[in-house]
Parts: C-alpha cells; sequence; structure tokens
C-alpha cells in the first residue's frame, strides 16, 4: 500500500508540475500561429477608399463596386451660367441627365449600362481591377483596366434633304473608349489618379474631326472632414487641334458629400456631355469664355 500511495502522489505532482508548461506551451504556440496570420493579414491588407465613387467628377476612377454591390446612379448636367439671369444662369436648360445601373458579383469586374439624354446616348461598359494598392506598399498602387462602348439612337435632321441618313442602325453610330486607369492613395485624406485614354468614333467629318483621339486624364480628391471631400479633373487631348479648334479640354471641381448608402457630387464643369465619349473629345466650351455649367451625380447602393 505504501508503495501504491507513493505512485499515485508521485503522479499527481507530476501533473501539477507539467500542465502549466504543457497550457504555456499551447499558448506560445497559438499566439506565434496568431502572429503568423496578423502578419500575413497585414501582407494582404487593401488600401480602402482610393476615391469614394466609381466616379470622381466626370471621369471614371479607380474604383469598382464592392461584392453582390448594384449601383444607380443620376447623373445631371444643366446649361451655362454665362446664359444670364433669364435662363437662371443654365438651370432652365437646355439639360442632359444620364441615368445608369452597374453591378459587380466578385467586388473586381464591374459592368455597367445607361441612357443619356444628350444625342440619345446608349452605353455599356466593363471595369476590371488589375492591381490594388496594399497598406504596406508592397503594391504602391492600383490599376484599373476600362472600355467602353456607345450607340446613338439621334435621327439626322438631314435625311430628308440628303437623303442619307448618318444615324442609320450601322456601326455608324458607335464609338469607343478605353483607359488604364493608375491610382494611389497618398494619405487618408489625399488620393490621384492618372490614366491614358483612348477615343474612337466609327464615323466622323473628315474635315473638321479625327476617328482617333488620344488622351491624358488626371484626377484628384481632397477630404477635409468626415463626410465631405473636395475633387478636381483634368483631360489633356493629345491629337491635332488644327482639325479641332472648336474644342477644349474637360475641367471640373467639385465637392463629394457622403451620407450613409449616398455619396452626393455637386460640381462645375466645361463639359455638357456625361459619358466619355463625350466629355474627353467633345467639350465645346471653356472656362475662360464662362461657357461652365454645374452638376451633380448621384449614386445609390444596394447590397445584394
Amino acid at each position: 500500500m505504501k508503495l501504491k500511495s507513493l505512485l499515485y502522489i508521485t503522479f499527481l505532482f507530476s501533473l501539477l508540475f507539467f500542465v502549466p508548461f504543457a497550457g504555456s506551451a499551447q499558448e506560445d504556440l497559438l499566439g506565434e500561429l496568431d502572429k503568423n496570420k496578423a502578419a500575413a493579414d497585414a501582407e494582404n491588407d487593401y488600401v480602402l477608399a482610393t476615391f469614394k465613387s466609381t466616379r470622381n467628377i466626370n471621369f471614371h476612377t479607380v474604383e469598382v463596386l464592392g461584392k453582390r454591390t448594384l449601383d444607380f446612379r443620376i447623373s445631371h448636367r444643366f446649361g451655362e451660367l454665362s446664359t444670364g439671369s433669364y435662363n437662371l444662369y443654365g438651370i432652365d436648360g437646355p439639360a442632359n441627365i444620364r441615368l445608369g445601373l452597374e453591378y459587380s458579383y466578385d467586388g473586381r469586374l464591374m459592368a455597367g449600362f445607361g441612357r443619356s439624354s444628350y444625342q440619345k446616348l446608349l452605353d455599356g461598359f466593363l471595369k476590371f481591377r488589375l492591381l490594388r494598392q496594399t497598406e504596406n506598399n508592397k503594391m504602391p498602387v492600383s490599376v484599373t483596366l476600362f472600355t467602353s462602348a456607345y450607340y446613338t439612337t439621334l435621327k439626322d435632321p438631314n435625311k430628308s434633304s440628303t437623303g442619307f441618313n448618318k444615324y442609320e442602325f450601322s456601326t455608324n453610330r458607335m464609338s469607343f473608349v478605353n483607359q488604364i486607369i493608375v491610382g494611389r492613395k497618398f494619405t487618408p485624406a489625399l488620393s490621384f489618379q492618372i490614366a491614358p485614354v483612348y477615343v474612337h468614333y466609327n464615323l466622323v467629318d473628315d474635315f473638321t474631326d479625327l476617328n482617333d483621339m488620344f488622351l491624358v486624364s488626371v484626377a484628384g480628391r481632397l477630404k477635409v472632414s468626415k463626410r465631405i471631400a473636395v475633387t478636381g479633373e483634368y483631360a489633356y487631348n493629345i491629337l491635332d487641334y488644327s482639325k479641332r479648334k472648336t474644342y477644349s479640354n474637360s475641367l471640373g471641381f467639385g465637392i463629394d458629400i457622403e451620407t450613409g448608402g449616398h455619396v452626393f457630387q455637386v460640381h462645375v464643369t466645361n463639359s455638357f456631355g456625361i459619358t466619355d465619349n463625350q466629355f474627353y473629345p467633345y467639350t465645346t466650351t471653356s472656362w475662360a469664355d464662362n461657357g461652365i455649367r454645374i452638376g451633380f451625380n448621384v449614386s445609390r447602393v444596394f447590397t445584394l
């Protein structure tokens, strides 16, 4: 009995001695696993909200809608401020409006379509998030690819006199825009992007226009409070201006206001067109002659 008692006591002391160390070793192992996971997560942490919306003012941004997110957009441009008080500085019109519906299933590929009142234009586009900026700067920029097609349903007013319908149901009505958008969020408040832009029209006036046009666009956003940011954008046309003396570069300034599921953008721009194939190559007024107009975008996001 004495031997059995001694063995029993020895076994109890062994448990008391080894169990704390075993628990400590397990905690150390779990702690090490947590550290490794945290390090891996940190390495893959993406920078969020380089821009608050998929649009800055007119220009597309590097942003793509989140997973299973639907965005209903209303974009509106009033008439020119230079029309004076009789036209309520452009509020009476003529105006341009676009209604759009856009969706992303996986948060990387985004598709959208819309209809604009100016030129009765139908548009569709795809955006793909190729690269995304990371918190540790292992990837210093975000890169998004953009491609779009446009089809005007406007009737040719000269058809009765010329016998030729410039806007007949054919590829003559189509135009295309492609961009590579490169952006970076430098600080929690400051973001910037640059994009080479290629515009192609299937049918243009041979004497005054070009089928292929190349531009460089830049856009920036400065957050001034929790829900308000100041924005700006500019596009420079790289083309033969001898054929396009009547057109100006698109320039705009605006304010973004975040209101929960809405992003409300109010701005001033010299571009009447809302879609990329309109404002990039065919901005007909300039800031110098007060050919600017007030506009706004409203974005309502739904998670499906």
